[in-house]
Protein backbone atom coordinates (compact mmCIF):
# COMPACT_ATOMS: atom_id res chain seq x y z
CA UNK A 1 0.00 0.00 0.00
CA UNK A 2 2.87 2.35 0.79
CA UNK A 3 4.28 1.82 -2.70
CA UNK A 4 0.89 2.51 -4.25
CA UNK A 5 0.58 5.75 -2.28
CA UNK A 6 4.01 6.88 -3.43
CA UNK A 7 3.11 6.04 -7.01
CA UNK A 8 -0.15 7.97 -6.70
CA UNK A 9 1.64 11.01 -5.23
CA UNK A 10 4.13 10.91 -8.09
CA UNK A 11 1.42 10.63 -10.71
CA UNK A 12 -0.68 13.38 -9.15
CA UNK A 13 2.19 15.77 -8.42
CA UNK A 14 1.32 19.29 -9.62
CA UNK A 15 3.01 20.93 -12.59
CA UNK A 16 2.76 24.33 -14.31
CA UNK A 17 0.28 24.73 -17.14
CA UNK A 18 3.15 26.04 -19.28
CA UNK A 19 5.01 22.73 -19.00
CA UNK A 20 2.09 20.76 -20.41
CA UNK A 21 1.53 23.43 -23.05
CA UNK A 22 5.16 23.19 -24.16
CA UNK A 23 4.78 19.45 -24.67
CA UNK A 24 1.59 20.10 -26.66
CA UNK A 25 3.46 22.42 -29.00
CA UNK A 26 6.30 19.94 -29.48
CA UNK A 27 4.22 16.80 -29.96
CA UNK A 28 1.51 18.55 -31.97
CA UNK A 29 4.03 20.35 -34.15
CA UNK A 30 5.93 17.14 -34.83
CA UNK A 31 2.75 15.23 -35.70
CA UNK A 32 1.56 18.03 -37.98
CA UNK A 33 4.84 18.20 -39.89
CA UNK A 34 5.03 14.42 -40.07
CA UNK A 35 1.55 14.03 -41.59
CA UNK A 36 2.21 16.92 -44.00
CA UNK A 37 5.45 15.29 -45.20
CA UNK A 38 3.96 11.80 -45.37
CA UNK A 39 0.66 12.86 -46.99
CA UNK A 40 1.76 11.90 -50.55
CA UNK A 41 2.85 8.45 -49.37
CA UNK A 42 -0.36 7.98 -47.39
CA UNK A 43 -2.41 9.00 -50.42
CA UNK A 44 -0.44 6.57 -52.58
CA UNK A 45 -1.79 3.73 -50.44
CA UNK A 46 -5.20 4.26 -52.05
CA UNK A 47 -3.76 2.89 -55.29
CA UNK A 48 -2.69 -0.42 -53.78
CA UNK A 49 -4.67 -3.62 -54.42
CA UNK A 50 -7.53 -4.05 -51.96
CA UNK A 51 -6.36 -7.52 -50.93
CA UNK A 52 -3.25 -6.02 -49.30
CA UNK A 53 -5.41 -4.14 -46.80
CA UNK A 54 -5.72 -5.85 -43.41
CA UNK A 55 -7.51 -3.56 -41.00
CA UNK A 56 -6.05 -3.28 -37.50
CA UNK A 57 -6.92 -1.36 -34.35
CA UNK A 58 -9.99 0.82 -34.53
CA UNK A 59 -10.39 -0.07 -38.22
CA UNK A 60 -10.53 -3.81 -37.48
CA UNK A 61 -14.31 -4.05 -38.10
CA UNK A 62 -13.75 -2.76 -41.67
CA UNK A 63 -13.28 -5.42 -44.37
CA UNK A 64 -12.34 -3.22 -47.33
CA UNK A 65 -10.10 -0.14 -47.52
CA UNK A 66 -11.96 3.16 -47.19
CA UNK A 67 -12.92 5.09 -50.31
CA UNK A 68 -10.38 7.57 -51.67
CA UNK A 69 -12.69 10.46 -50.81
CA UNK A 70 -12.73 9.41 -47.15
CA UNK A 71 -8.93 9.17 -47.10
CA UNK A 72 -8.64 12.65 -48.62
CA UNK A 73 -11.08 14.07 -46.05
CA UNK A 74 -9.24 12.36 -43.19
CA UNK A 75 -5.87 13.72 -44.32
CA UNK A 76 -7.24 17.22 -44.83
CA UNK A 77 -8.97 17.26 -41.43
CA UNK A 78 -5.85 15.96 -39.71
CA UNK A 79 -3.74 18.77 -41.16
CA UNK A 80 -6.26 21.51 -40.33
CA UNK A 81 -6.92 20.20 -36.84
CA UNK A 82 -3.18 19.72 -36.30
CA UNK A 83 -2.63 23.46 -36.75
CA UNK A 84 -5.40 24.25 -34.25
CA UNK A 85 -4.05 21.64 -31.81
CA UNK A 86 -0.50 22.98 -31.91
CA UNK A 87 -1.65 26.59 -31.51
CA UNK A 88 -4.12 25.61 -28.79
CA UNK A 89 -7.00 27.25 -30.66
CA UNK A 90 -10.45 26.12 -29.42
CA UNK A 91 -8.68 23.20 -27.82
CA UNK A 92 -11.72 21.67 -26.16
CA UNK A 93 -12.86 20.71 -29.64
CA UNK A 94 -9.63 20.68 -31.65
CA UNK A 95 -7.68 18.69 -29.05
CA UNK A 96 -9.78 15.50 -29.04
CA UNK A 97 -10.65 15.92 -32.74
CA UNK A 98 -7.00 16.01 -33.85
CA UNK A 99 -6.07 13.14 -31.56
CA UNK A 100 -8.83 10.95 -33.01
CA UNK A 101 -8.21 11.85 -36.65
CA UNK A 102 -4.49 11.23 -36.18
CA UNK A 103 -5.35 7.84 -34.69
CA UNK A 104 -7.50 7.03 -37.74
CA UNK A 105 -4.81 8.10 -40.23
CA UNK A 106 -1.97 6.23 -38.51
CA UNK A 107 -4.17 3.15 -38.08
CA UNK A 108 -4.99 3.33 -41.79
CA UNK A 109 -1.26 3.45 -42.50
CA UNK A 110 -0.63 0.44 -40.28
CA UNK A 111 -3.43 -1.51 -41.94
CA UNK A 112 -1.31 -1.79 -45.10
CA UNK A 113 1.26 -3.90 -43.29
CA UNK A 114 3.84 -1.31 -42.22
CA UNK A 115 3.91 -0.78 -38.47
CA UNK A 116 6.04 2.18 -37.40
CA UNK A 117 6.82 2.19 -33.70
CA UNK A 118 7.60 5.91 -33.53
CA UNK A 119 4.31 6.66 -35.28
CA UNK A 120 2.40 4.68 -32.66
CA UNK A 121 4.22 6.40 -29.78
CA UNK A 122 3.58 9.82 -31.29
CA UNK A 123 -0.12 9.03 -31.66
CA UNK A 124 -0.43 7.82 -28.07
CA UNK A 125 1.18 11.03 -26.80
CA UNK A 126 -1.18 13.16 -28.86
CA UNK A 127 -4.14 11.18 -27.51
CA UNK A 128 -3.04 11.91 -23.95
CA UNK A 129 -2.61 15.60 -24.75
CA UNK A 130 -5.85 15.87 -26.71
CA UNK A 131 -7.93 14.83 -23.73
CA UNK A 132 -6.05 16.96 -21.19
CA UNK A 133 -6.04 20.70 -20.37
CA UNK A 134 -2.94 21.18 -22.53
CA UNK A 135 -4.06 24.58 -23.85
CA UNK A 136 -4.57 26.39 -20.56
CA UNK A 137 -1.35 28.25 -21.39
CA UNK A 138 0.47 29.31 -24.56
CA UNK A 139 -2.68 28.99 -26.60
CA UNK A 140 -4.17 31.17 -29.30
CA UNK A 141 -7.12 33.14 -27.98
CA UNK A 142 -6.38 32.70 -24.26
CA UNK A 143 -5.28 35.33 -21.78
CA UNK A 144 -1.70 35.79 -20.66
CA UNK A 145 -2.42 35.29 -16.98
CA UNK A 146 -0.46 32.52 -15.29
CA UNK A 147 -2.25 29.61 -13.66
CA UNK A 148 -1.16 27.97 -10.42
CA UNK A 149 0.51 24.58 -10.54
CA UNK A 150 -2.01 21.78 -10.50
CA UNK A 151 -2.14 17.99 -10.70
CA UNK A 152 -4.25 18.18 -13.84
CA UNK A 153 -1.22 19.60 -15.65
CA UNK A 154 1.13 17.03 -14.15
CA UNK A 155 -0.57 13.70 -14.72
CA UNK A 156 -0.67 13.93 -18.55
CA UNK A 157 3.10 14.49 -18.59
CA UNK A 158 3.72 11.54 -16.30
CA UNK A 159 1.32 9.34 -18.23
CA UNK A 160 3.12 10.21 -21.47
CA UNK A 161 6.44 9.40 -19.77
CA UNK A 162 5.08 6.03 -18.63
CA UNK A 163 3.96 5.30 -22.21
CA UNK A 164 7.45 6.09 -23.51
CA UNK A 165 9.35 3.87 -21.08
CA UNK A 166 6.75 1.09 -21.42
CA UNK A 167 7.27 1.03 -25.19
CA UNK A 168 11.01 0.49 -24.70
CA UNK A 169 10.51 -2.07 -21.95
CA UNK A 170 8.15 -4.11 -24.14
CA UNK A 171 10.72 -3.99 -26.95
CA UNK A 172 13.35 -5.44 -24.61
CA UNK A 173 11.02 -8.18 -23.39
CA UNK A 174 10.08 -9.03 -27.00
CA UNK A 175 13.75 -9.47 -27.95
CA UNK A 176 14.29 -11.91 -25.11
CA UNK A 177 11.00 -13.69 -25.68
CA UNK A 178 11.48 -14.16 -29.43
CA UNK A 179 15.27 -14.37 -29.76
CA UNK A 180 16.21 -15.56 -26.30
CA UNK A 181 19.89 -15.94 -25.48
CA UNK A 182 20.74 -16.22 -29.17
CA UNK A 183 19.71 -12.60 -29.63
CA UNK A 184 22.05 -11.61 -26.80
CA UNK A 185 24.97 -13.34 -28.54
CA UNK A 186 24.67 -10.85 -31.39
CA UNK A 187 24.20 -13.26 -34.30
CA UNK A 188 20.59 -12.22 -34.84
CA UNK A 189 21.52 -8.54 -34.85
CA UNK A 190 24.41 -9.15 -37.25
CA UNK A 191 22.16 -11.12 -39.61
CA UNK A 192 19.59 -8.34 -39.47
CA UNK A 193 22.18 -5.72 -40.42
CA UNK A 194 23.42 -7.92 -43.27
CA UNK A 195 19.87 -8.62 -44.47
CA UNK A 196 18.99 -4.92 -44.41
CA UNK A 197 22.10 -4.02 -46.44
CA UNK A 198 21.46 -6.80 -48.98
CA UNK A 199 17.81 -5.84 -49.28
CA UNK A 200 18.67 -2.22 -50.00
CA UNK A 201 21.15 -3.24 -52.70
CA UNK A 202 18.63 -5.63 -54.27
CA UNK A 203 15.91 -2.96 -54.35
CA UNK A 204 18.20 -0.32 -55.80
CA UNK A 205 18.88 1.50 -52.56
CA UNK A 206 22.19 2.37 -50.93
CA UNK A 207 23.23 0.58 -47.73
CA UNK A 208 24.96 2.72 -45.16
CA UNK A 209 28.77 2.76 -45.58
CA UNK A 210 29.18 1.76 -41.93
CA UNK A 211 27.06 -1.38 -42.34
CA UNK A 212 29.35 -2.82 -45.01
CA UNK A 213 32.38 -2.57 -42.72
CA UNK A 214 30.77 -3.49 -39.40
CA UNK A 215 29.37 -6.79 -40.71
CA UNK A 216 32.92 -8.17 -40.74
CA UNK A 217 33.46 -7.20 -37.10
CA UNK A 218 31.49 -10.07 -35.57
CA UNK A 219 32.93 -9.42 -32.08
CA UNK A 220 31.11 -6.07 -31.95
CA UNK A 221 27.55 -7.37 -32.22
CA UNK A 222 27.26 -9.22 -28.90
CA UNK A 223 28.02 -6.07 -26.83
CA UNK A 224 25.64 -4.04 -28.99
CA UNK A 225 22.86 -6.63 -28.65
CA UNK A 226 23.29 -6.96 -24.88
CA UNK A 227 23.54 -3.20 -24.45
CA UNK A 228 20.32 -2.67 -26.40
CA UNK A 229 18.37 -5.17 -24.29
CA UNK A 230 19.74 -3.82 -21.00
CA UNK A 231 18.93 -0.26 -22.07
CA UNK A 232 15.36 -1.15 -23.03
CA UNK A 233 14.67 -3.18 -19.91
CA UNK A 234 16.08 -0.37 -17.76
CA UNK A 235 13.70 2.17 -19.30
CA UNK A 236 11.38 2.40 -16.23
CA UNK A 237 14.32 3.70 -14.18
CA UNK A 238 14.17 6.91 -16.23
CA UNK A 239 10.97 7.80 -14.37
CA UNK A 240 13.11 8.54 -11.32
CA UNK A 241 14.36 11.67 -13.05
CA UNK A 242 17.67 13.38 -12.43
CA UNK A 243 20.93 11.93 -13.71
CA UNK A 244 19.46 8.45 -14.14
CA UNK A 245 16.91 9.87 -16.57
CA UNK A 246 19.48 12.00 -18.37
CA UNK A 247 21.91 9.09 -18.86
CA UNK A 248 19.15 6.79 -20.08
CA UNK A 249 17.78 9.36 -22.53
CA UNK A 250 21.25 10.17 -23.89
CA UNK A 251 22.10 6.48 -24.31
CA UNK A 252 18.76 5.80 -26.00
CA UNK A 253 19.25 8.62 -28.49
CA UNK A 254 22.74 7.27 -29.25
CA UNK A 255 21.15 3.84 -29.82
CA UNK A 256 18.74 5.32 -32.35
CA UNK A 257 21.56 7.11 -34.13
CA UNK A 258 23.43 3.78 -34.29
CA UNK A 259 20.33 2.15 -35.79
CA UNK A 260 20.28 4.89 -38.42
CA UNK A 261 23.97 4.41 -39.16
CA UNK A 262 23.73 0.61 -39.42
CA UNK A 263 20.26 -0.07 -40.78
CA UNK A 264 19.32 3.22 -42.47
CA UNK A 265 16.19 3.19 -40.27
CA UNK A 266 15.30 6.50 -38.64
CA UNK A 267 13.01 6.91 -35.65
CA UNK A 268 12.62 10.70 -35.75
CA UNK A 269 10.24 11.07 -32.79
CA UNK A 270 12.75 9.31 -30.54
CA UNK A 271 16.08 10.26 -32.12
CA UNK A 272 15.21 13.97 -32.09
CA UNK A 273 14.16 13.80 -28.44
CA UNK A 274 10.42 14.45 -28.80
CA UNK A 275 9.52 11.12 -27.16
CA UNK A 276 11.39 12.13 -23.99
CA UNK A 277 10.04 15.70 -23.76
CA UNK A 278 7.39 14.96 -21.09
CA UNK A 279 10.15 13.86 -18.71
CA UNK A 280 11.62 17.35 -18.56
CA UNK A 281 10.65 20.78 -17.24
CA UNK A 282 10.24 22.26 -20.71
CA UNK A 283 8.88 25.53 -19.39
CA UNK A 284 12.13 26.19 -17.48
CA UNK A 285 14.06 25.87 -20.73
CA UNK A 286 11.76 28.33 -22.46
CA UNK A 287 12.15 30.78 -19.56
CA UNK A 288 15.95 30.53 -19.78
CA UNK A 289 15.86 31.24 -23.51
CA UNK A 290 13.60 34.24 -22.91
CA UNK A 291 15.87 35.56 -20.16
CA UNK A 292 18.91 35.10 -22.40
CA UNK A 293 17.17 36.95 -25.22
CA UNK A 294 16.11 39.85 -23.00
CA UNK A 295 19.61 40.09 -21.52
CA UNK A 296 21.30 40.31 -24.92
CA UNK A 297 18.66 42.71 -26.20
CA UNK A 298 19.36 45.07 -23.29
CA UNK A 299 23.12 44.79 -23.89
CA UNK A 300 22.63 45.77 -27.53
CA UNK A 301 20.48 48.75 -26.61
CA UNK A 302 23.05 49.93 -24.07
CA UNK A 303 25.84 49.51 -26.63
CA UNK A 304 23.83 51.45 -29.21
CA UNK A 305 23.46 54.38 -26.81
Amino acid sequence: MNLLRRADRWLQAPAPAERLAAFRVLAGGFALVYIAVRAPALWALTRRPDDRFEAVGILAPVDDPPARLLVAVALGLTLVLGVAFTLGWRFRASGPAFALTLLVVTTYHGSWGQLLHFENLMTLHVLVLGFSPAADAWALGTGRGTRPEDARYGWPLRLASIITVTAYFIAGVAKLRIGGTEWMLGDTLRNHVAYSAARLELLGGTPTPLARHVIDWSWLFAPMAMGTVVLELAAPMALRGGRVRDLWVAATIVMHLAILALLAVFFPYQALGFAFAPMYALDDGVDRVRAWGRHHLVDRRVAAQ
